[in-house]
C-alpha cells in the first residue's frame, strides 16, 4: 500500500472514497458535488465511480439537505452531506442542533444519528461576503455534536474516515486556505485517526502553542522561528474542538507553565477562551505568566483585500510568546 503525497483536498476525496468502497451505507449528498465534484473538487470522480444513488446533487437548500441527511441516518444509512461554505450553514442550524444532535438523547439510544455534515469554513481566499465564516464556537457549545477541524492531508484522510464511522453526528469544518498550500504523504490504509483527542506535533519545555484548523500553519511557523532562536516549544493541534481533550492542554502546561492560544475565529466568546478559562481553573500555580490569546477580530471577515489584517500572522504569535517568554 503505497504512500503518495497531496493535498488536504485530495485528501478528503480519498477518505470519502475509502469510506464508500467498505460501507455501501455511505452516501454523499450537497450542492453540485455530483457532477461538478464540488465547489473546491473535493467529491469530483466519486459520481462516475459510485453512480447518482450515491452521490446525489441536491437543490440550493441547507435546511433540506441537513432535514433529509438525519432522516436517513436514523434508517441505517450513514450519509455525508457537503454545506457549500460554512457561512450557509445557519439555515441547517435547525435541523444539526434540534434533532441531529438530540437523537440519541431523545429517543433514550433507540435511534443514532452518524450523519457527518461537511464545511469548508474560514478566510484567506478572497472570497465575498458570507463564505469566509469560522463560526465554530457556535456550534462546539452544542450536547452530543462533535466539531473536528483537521489542519494537514493525514489528519483529514484519519479523522474523516474515524468521523464516517462514529455512531453520533460530527460537523467536520475543513480549512479551505490551507486546502492546496499543505502536502503530506498519505496511504490509503483504511485506518481512522480517534477523535476527541489532540495531537502533539512537536514537544518542548518553554512554551506551549495551541492551535486548531488552517492557524495550525502559521502557529507551526511561530514554532519553528522561535525554535532557531533557542527557545523550546511544544505544539499541540486540537483537532476535535467538542469534546475537549483538556487533559493534553494541561499535561502541557502545567510542564512548560506558559501557553499561546491562537484561533482565526473572532475573539469573544471563541474556544481559545474555553481553553484559557480552564487552565485558568485547573492549572494555575504552574502557569508562569497569563495566558495570551492570538485570534481573529470581533467584526466581521473583511472583504478580501483586507483579510490579511484580520487573520492572526506567524509575528502576531511570535510577538505574543514573547510577551510571556519575558515575564518572570
Amino acid at each position: 500500500m503505497d504512500a503518495r503525497e497531496m493535498t488536504m483536498v485530495e485528501a478528503v476525496t480519498l477518505a470519502l472514497r475509502r469510506a464508500m468502497l467498505d460501507d455501501p451505507s455511505v452516501v454523499l449528498l450537497g450542492e453540485d458535488i455530483g457532477t461538478n465534484g464540488g465547489v473546491f473538487r473535493a467529491t469530483e470522480g466519486l459520481k462516475a465511480e459510485f453512480g447518482y444513488k450515491r452521490v446525489m446533487d441536491t437543490p440550493l437548500a441547507e435546511s433540506m439537505i441537513a432535514g433529509m441527511s438525519v432522516g436517513m441516518a436514523t434508517q441505517g444509512m450513514r450519509p455525508v452531506a457537503e454545506i457549500q461554505f460554512m457561512g450557509f450553514i445557519f439555515a441547517a442550524m435547525e435541523q444539526i442542533v434540534c434533532h441531529a444532535a438530540r437523537m440519541r438523547n431523545r429517543t433514550r439510544g433507540r435511534l443514532h444519528c452518524p450523519l457527518v455534515i461537511r464545511a469548508p469554513f474560514g478566510g484567506g481566499i478572497g472570497a465575498p461576503e458570507h463564505h469566509s465564516e469560522s463560526t465554530e464556537a457556535l456550534f462546539a457549545h452544542i450536547p452530543g455534536l462533535r466539531v473536528v477541524m483537521p489542519s494537514s492531508p493525514v489528519r483529514a484522510y484519519g479523522l474523516l474516515l474515524s468521523a464516517i464511522r462514529d455512531p453520533d453526528p460530527v460537523l467536520f469544518l475543513e480549512p479551505k486556505r490551507i486546502y492546496r498550500i499543505v502536502r503530506q504523504r498519505v496511504t490509503d490504509h483504511g485506518k481512522g485517526l480517534p477523535l476527541d483527542t489532540c495531537f502533539t506535533l512537536r514537544q518542548g519545555d518553554d512554551i506551549t502553542l495551541v492551535s486548531w484548523g488552517a492557524a495550525m500553519h502559521e502557529t507551526l511557523q511561530a514554532a519553528t522561528l522561535l525554535q532557531q532562536r533557542g527557545v523550546s516549544v511544544e505544539v499541540i493541534d486540537v483537532a476535535t474542538i467538542s469534546p475537549l481533550d483538556m487533559n493534553t492542554i494541561l499535561s502541557s502546561v502545567m510542564r512548560t507553565g506558559r501557553c499561546v492560544i491562537v484561533q482565526e475565529a473572532a475573539r469573544s466568546g471563541g474556544i481559545a477562551s474555553e481553553i484559557s478559562a480552564r487552565l485558568s481553573e485547573e492549572a494555575m500555580t504552574y502557569l508562569r505568566a497569563p495566558v495570551q490569546r492570538v485570534t481573529g477580530f470581533d467584526t466581521p471577515m473583511p472583504y478580501p483585500r483586507h483579510e490579511h489584517f484580520y487573520l492572526p500572522t506567524v509575528n502576531d504569535i511570535v510577538n505574543a510568546c514573547d510577551k510571556i517568554l519575558e515575564a518572570l
